[in-house]
């Protein structure tokens, strides 16, 4: 996609292109997760007659891989194909965030907040606001993978730049940049009590906080941000050319870069609306009534995983946005009545409907894989081959970050790979006089990187379903030859930031140290 095709391609173009035509020829998405379903189903049925087996670190137990085609195993698949489907986490969290994105886009109420907010920015800017949302996402659970990256194409759309590249900047800042954050949240919750757990197989008496590496990650989300910026601004912009015709056709209309008073008044009720929302969730957060707050745990905790707050924290999202864009849609008069409203919604879950099709086939190959426990089985072996190689200081903390990443591509979820890393690797850095701080930050980042390179991550498909609202053509070629060049940048700077945090015995956050 050179901006001249007449211009010779740079070296990175021509890398990017082959990658796309490559990844363009894997089958349809659908397609591929059914065969590997199969493929993990034999795979299973040959490791399990050859005995393949683990140690758990964590409780010393034996974990033996899953024969899919055995009796057990066929009953298993037969019986489990519709709970599968309607359990597959990842589905439910998008359907509801579907509900509160279609009212505060097709309102018009994001529109009109961007433009007013951003419309006379220069593009880096607009740029650097989007990869700065989207690395501190997290804080939101797995919402902004659902909510940014739709947002981004109409933000780049609305300063005449093309929607893909909005998109693809959205996704990649909020995948690969995934643990960083300026505020803690629930990804560092999640991670220090398992970080803890295993430190007290070495030290008893460990404990610290979840900001073990705050001040490492506040850091990385502004170095992320402006490596990121001039990424897009100098190597992938013209990648992306578009024309105000192209626009066009993306049913994007000029005149929405200029706010109409009425606009300004629905946005400053909106605005409004959003006041009383927030205060609302914060009066639930504090502990007005009896001992604990409304959404706390059973010990008062409002980040724990098991707070109402931390479970519904999609559900917090989606009236965040559902809320002001019928505020907005009512002021402006698009909303004369309900039925306006759900007719937006209905829409919004019409254009999901690929989506929703392809999740049942996601389901199947991730729950088969999970059944299997080949996923664990791997992890744990890769663990034990990276501690008997032999390195020290800063190439064993390179070594652990490699690891992750390639562990991340077979295990979706962060907390199983780190359940499973853990009890591994914090003892063994402990006794080699790590501190458990700076093996979760090296494990957190490769953890990150290849997220959004992975075929089969979660929201890949998610992103590719937003894409084709704007190019059928798009494959999974396409998003991981955008995605590539995020995943490298992130890696070299912030390997970088291990290395001078370790050269220098930087403090990783409020009692996170390099060393014991």
């Amino acid at each position: 996609m050179s901006e001249n095709s007449s211009a010779k391609k740079s070296r990175l173009d021509r890398i990017l292109d082959a990658i796309e035509r490559a990844g363009n020829k894997l089958p349809d998405p659908i397609t591929m997760f059914l065969g590997l379903a199969i493929i993990v189903t034999i795979i299973s049925a040959i490791c399990s007659a050859a005995g393949v087996s683990a140690v758990n670190p964590a409780d010393g137990s034996t974990i033996e891989v899953f024969n899919l085609l055995s009796l057990d195993g066929i009953r298993y698949l037969w019986t489990n194909v519709i709970t599968n489907f309607s359990g597959f986490a990842p589905l439910g969290m998008v359907l509801v965030a579907v509900i509160g994105s279609s009212v505060a886009e097709k309102s018009g109420f994001l529109v009109a907040v961007m433009v007013n907010f951003l419309g006379k920015a220069k593009g880096w800017i607009v740029t650097m606001v989007i990869m700065f949302l989207g690395i501190n996402l997290n804080i939101a659970g797995d919402a902004g993978f659902i909510v940014l990256p739709p947002l981004a194409a109409i933000l780049y759309m609305s300063i005449g730049r093309h929607p893909l590249l909005g998109m693809y900047t959205a996704f990649a800042s909020v995948a690969a940049g995934f643990c960083a954050n300026i505020l803690l949240g629930l990804s560092d919750a999640l991670a220090y009590g398992f970080t803890e757990q295993a430190a007290q197989m070495i030290d008893p008496n460990y404990q610290q906080s979840i900001a073990i590496n705050w001040y490492f990650l506040i850091v990385s989300c502004v170095l992320l941000t402006i490596v990121g910026t001039i990424l897009v601004e100098k190597v992938l912009l013209h990648r992306f050319p578009v024309s105000k015709e192209e626009l066009a056709k993306y049913d994007f209309d000029e005149d929405n870069s200029n706010i109409t008073p009425i606009q300004k008044k629905g946005i400053a009720a909106a605005g409004l609306s959003v006041l009383i929302y927030a205060a609302v969730v914060v009066f639930m957060c504090l502990p007005i009534f009896g001992g604990r707050a409304i959404l706390a745990d059973e010990n008062g905790s409002i980040t724990s995983g098991a707070s109402p707050f931390s479970k519904g924290i999609v559900f917090t999202v989606t009236l965040f946005l559902m809320i002001p864009g019928i505020v907005y849609g009512v002021v402006i008069g698009k909303y004369k009545n309900d039925k306006d409203v759900w007719a937006d919604i209905s829409q919004g879950f019409a254009e999901m409907g690929n989506y929703v099709f392809m999740c049942f086939f996601i389901a199947i190959f991730t729950n088969f894989f999970s059944v299997s426990k080949l996923g664990t089985v791997l992890a744990i072996k890769g663990a034990n081959l990276l501690s008997t190689i032999g390195f020290t200081g800063i190439p064993l903390l390179l070594g652990l970050i490699f690891l992750s990443c390639i562990v991340n591509i077979f295990i979706g979820s962060a907390s199983a790979k780190w359940a499973i890393l853990a009890p591994v690797f914090i003892p063994m850095m402990m006794l080699m006089g790590f501190d458990p701080a700076i093996t979760q930050v090296v494990y957190r980042i490769g953890d990150s990187i290849t997220n959004p390179l992975s075929p089969l991550f979660t929201y890949l498909p998610v992103i590719l379903g937003f894409a084709h609202k704007y190019d059928e053509k798009v494959g999974l070629g396409t998003v991981i030859a955008n995605m590539l060049p995020f995943s490298v940048t992130f890696a070299i700077a912030w390997i970088l930031q291990v290395v001078i945090w370790v050269l220098l015995n930087l403090p990783l956050g409020p009692g996170g140290a390099i060393y014991l």
